[in-house]
């Protein structure tokens, strides 16, 4: 099985429990006061949401899909948008791989080595931006 194809199994595991979403933001906003603030008003549902979304993204992109939401995703969090630092990008994968060995019982640190490698493409197509 190639590692796209672990990262999206992975993350089948991890979608099963709601607390995934909510354990990630906590992890995330745990990493800086600065990105804690950015979501002091926000409707944290919706963005878990979003975040749902935006991830499946990420590893349809690794997958072969067109990067064009990849795209969309990147402007409108890009300085002329919310103005999303290049910087805390490294922060939210951190948070992201902390919630994926809290909450996918088939973790490993190959599976972690895995997700980086499958979703630094899409992150740095993001990043690249700003």
């Amino acid at each position: 099985m190639n590692k796209t194809d672990l990262v999206f199994q992975s993350y089948g595991r991890c979608c099963n429990r709601d607390a995934f979403f909510v354990d990630f933001y906590d992890f995330f906003m745990a990493s800086s006061n600065i990105i804690r603030e950015r979501f002091v008003k926000t409707d944290m549902a919706a963005q878990r949401h979003l975040l749902r979304n935006g991830i499946m993204q990420l590893i349809l992109h690794a997958r072969g899909m067109s990067d064009r939401k990849l795209k969309a995703l990147g402007e409108s969090h890009s300085r002329s948008h919310y103005d999303i630092k290049p910087e805390w990008y490294s922060l939210w994968l951190d948070s992201l791989l902390k919630t994926v060995r809290l909450h996918d019982p088939e973790y490993t640190p190959e599976l972690d080595a895995a997700w980086r490698e499958v979703l630094t493409p899409g992150i740095d197509l993001i990043r690249g931006a700003y």
